[in-house]
């Protein structure tokens, strides 16, 4: 029983990662219907409304920690959702899966820059390995790199949603979870509806019911996965936390293929690359460190 309520934690974030996979179709086809941060702030008004319904009581005692950590986190959210939603127009959703995917050894890297923290020889090996997978992925050679506009924003989703994880890691013991997790979601929606006028979405979208289903449905589903990413990383720390998220791409490429999205050759194999490189990041080196005096 003790080794199960250990895991419980982990497994509630594996199961997350199959709703998240789902997702990055979902989006795409609600694009059919509605202006990226339209969508996307609807979609994280309706999240905030969900957790605020069963929280009320919780609510009571916010303080001023957990308001500047939701916000933070959320103005994270809508940066990382904003971009990634807007490059959907324009990339596959099992190509996004992929390039977002790069959060995982970003999340080592910046908790080195951030907190000193030195990754291990396996981190930097895994970066690599996904860099490389990075370039072919997206149709690049080592001699002249240059992305297109889809692929540059989901590139700034991956940072954003790295330093969301670290964030989100680091208050995670500190501040009550019900409160931090509606702040977080109304924050997002907030900034994505402000956002709107800067980015040319000067119109609102006709009604339509898949519109409103999807909505309704990821804003669902965008609340257990806040929710259970802010319980489940109490006992989870953010570097073992993103090789779990990292299962998001395979749900996101098979959901994607089962669509009818066919990626080219050298794109699967950046694609694999990217993988291996997320899962050797992860490895523990057999190498001993060289002892700090």
């Amino acid at each position: 029983m003790p080794k199960f309520k250990h895991a419980l934690p982990q497994l509630a974030l594996i199961l997350i990662t199959l709703l998240w996979g789902g997702t990055f179709l979902a989006v795409q086809y609600a694009l059919n219907f509605s202006s990226p941060m339209f969508f996307v702030g609807c979609r994280f008004a309706v999240a905030a409304v969900v957790i605020w319904l069963i929280s009320l009581k919780a609510l009571r005692g916010l303080n001023r920690n957990e308001t500047l950590a939701g916000t933070a986190i959320g103005a994270l959210i809508a940066i990382g959702y904003g971009t990634q939603t807007i490059a959907l127009q324009s990339i596959l959703s099992s190509e996004s899966a992929f390039l977002t995917a790069l959060y995982v050894p970003l999340v080592p890297i910046l908790m080195w820059l951030i907190f000193h923290k030195r990754p291990s020889l396996m981190v930097w090996l895994g970066t690599t390995l996904a860099f490389t997978g990075l370039l072919l992925l997206t149709g690049n050679s080592f001699s002249t790199i240059q992305f297109n506009d889809g692929q540059t924003l989901t590139l700034i989703c991956a940072l954003a949603v790295a330093l969301e994880i670290i964030l989100i890691g680091y208050f995670a013991r500190k501040v009550n979870l019900r409160r931090v997790t509606v702040v977080q979601l109304a924050v997002a929606s907030v900034l994505c509806f402000a956002s709107m006028p800067l980015l040319g979405e000067h119109t609102l979208p006709n009604f339509s019911w898949p519109l409103l289903l999807l909505v309704v449905g990821l804003g669902l589903t965008s609340a257990l996965i806040q929710f259970v990413m802010n319980w489940a990383q109490r006992m989870v720390d953010p570097t073992r936390a993103t090789i779990i998220y990292a299962g998001e791409r395979v749900w996101a490429a098979l959901f994607g293929r089962m669509a009818g999205e066919r990626l080219p050759l050298l794109a699967l194999l950046g694609g694999l690359l990217v993988v291996l490189g997320i899962l050797m990041s992860e490895l523990k080196s057999k190498i001993p460190e060289p002892k700090e005096r």
